[in-house]
């Protein structure tokens, strides 16, 4: 269960986002009076409600209960790269209150970057806090809100289970917002995206789902439609539902073309998107020509060194070898691609970061699948030579 609570806590049937009968203290939710029994008989309810009641309700106390844990698994994953080191916010190797340990989850190196997710945590909240209080202006809030899933430091976003410990934390904070309310619909991005990171797929494609369906019901403006469409078509493609995935790429993409245009950031990342969703059906000639077309654009607009830049030509590399039809010069093609990609993203990310990794095992697949053809065709013009030998 994710932290919008949207079964019945007995019987787990779907309630959507408001309807259901709520216990009178702590305000769980259930499908009817019979399974509020039954929960407080069997399901041990009577010994949680006063839990709950005290952090604020059902959904508050779920959500700080799942951040706890996302903290512990975060700070576990991350504790050989931060031995010895130090938070940059706090200066401490443990947290003073949580005692929770460091983590590492940018691209940050040498000595920056160790910091622990409360801190950082604690720092994105004080920071939006400061805008909304000062009516800085959506420009700044949204600015400072970054915060809460990309580092004040190297402005990477972060990843894996630090993203969603973060975004665990930006959901507990803001929750208890109103829907109209853009913080809380920021909230619902950042822990819908750190629980696709960390690999969470069913709970994000059931977040991404209620996130659109009240977006609509709101009446949101097209922006935030299309944005809430693709990471719901992001899930759906990581669950193999690659039909569904396309479609909804497909809608979203031309809806930003017209939107913001060809050359706008969310226009290219949704493309880029799009095009690694046509190779997992196979339709490799479609994804080719529209990588061909948004690495042209992505390198002139928003340079070489950009991390979107570096994810459109690695999807590019990717795409040219692991087609079957492949020609030998769309192989070495590959390997040149994947070889600077590589060097840009070691300079820019560091190579421990997931896409610098996942950037240099393409090009070794690239570099094998060239070797084999390469020797495929050296056995070809061998056997070429000798009948034309015996003729």
């Amino acid at each position: 269960m994710i932290g919008i609570l949207t079964q019945c806590a007995a019987c787990a049937t779907e309630l959507g986002l408001s309807s259901g009968k709520k216990c009178g203290r702590c305000s769980t939710r259930y499908c009817g009076a019979a399974c509020q029994a039954q929960h407080w008989k069997e399901g041990g309810h009577d010994n949680l409600c006063k839990k709950i009641k005290k952090a604020g309700g059902a959904e508050q106390y779920n959500a700080n209960k799942k951040y706890g844990e996302a903290v512990a698994v975060a700070a576990e994953a991350c504790a050989e790269d931060t031995k010895g080191q130090t938070c940059y916010i706090c200066t401490q190797a443990l947290h003073w209150k949580t005692k929770e340990g460091l983590v590492r989850g940018c691209a940050c190196r040498g000595t920056a970057g160790f910091a622990h997710v409360s801190c950082l945590a604690e720092q994105a909240k004080i920071l939006v806090a400061e805008a909304e209080e000062n009516n800085l202006g959506n420009k700044v809030r949204s600015e400072r809100f970054a915060r809460w899933y990309a580092c004040s430091l190297c402005e990477q976003k972060y990843h894996s289970v630090v993203l969603c410990a973060l975004g665990w934390g930006c959901w507990k904070t803001y929750m208890g917002r109103p829907e109209t309310d853009p913080a809380l619909r920021d909230a619902m991005q950042a822990l819908g995206n750190g629980l696709h990171d960390a690999k969470h797929y069913e709970d994000a494609l059931s977040l991404g789902e209620a996130e659109l369906s009240m977006l609509r019901r709101l009446g949101a403006p097209e922006e935030e439609l299309l944005n809430s469409q693709g990471n719901l078509a992001s899930t759906y493609h990581t669950l193999r539902r690659f039909e569904e995935a396309i479609d909804i790429y497909r809608v979203v993409y031309h809806g930003f073309v017209k939107l913001n245009g060809e050359k706008d950031r969310d226009t290219l990342m949704v493309a880029e998107l799009y095009a690694t969703s046509l190779v997992s059906l196979q339709r490799f000639e479609e994804s080719k020509a529209l990588l061909r077309k948004l690495m042209r654009v992505a390198r002139r607009d928003i340079g070489e060194s950009d991390a979107l830049t570096l994810n459109i030509r690695w999807s590019y590399g990717r795409t040219l070898y692991r087609d079957s039809d492949a020609k030998l010069d769309d192989l070495r093609e590959a390997v040149a691609t994947l070889e600077d990609t590589v060097r840009i993203a070691r300079r820019v990310l560091g190579g421990a970061h997931p896409n610098a990794v996942g950037i240099e095992n393409s090009l070794r697949g690239a570099q094998a699948a060239l070797r084999a053809r390469e020797a495929t065709a050296d056995v070809g013009s061998l056997c070429d030579a000798v009948d034309a030998l015996n003729t």
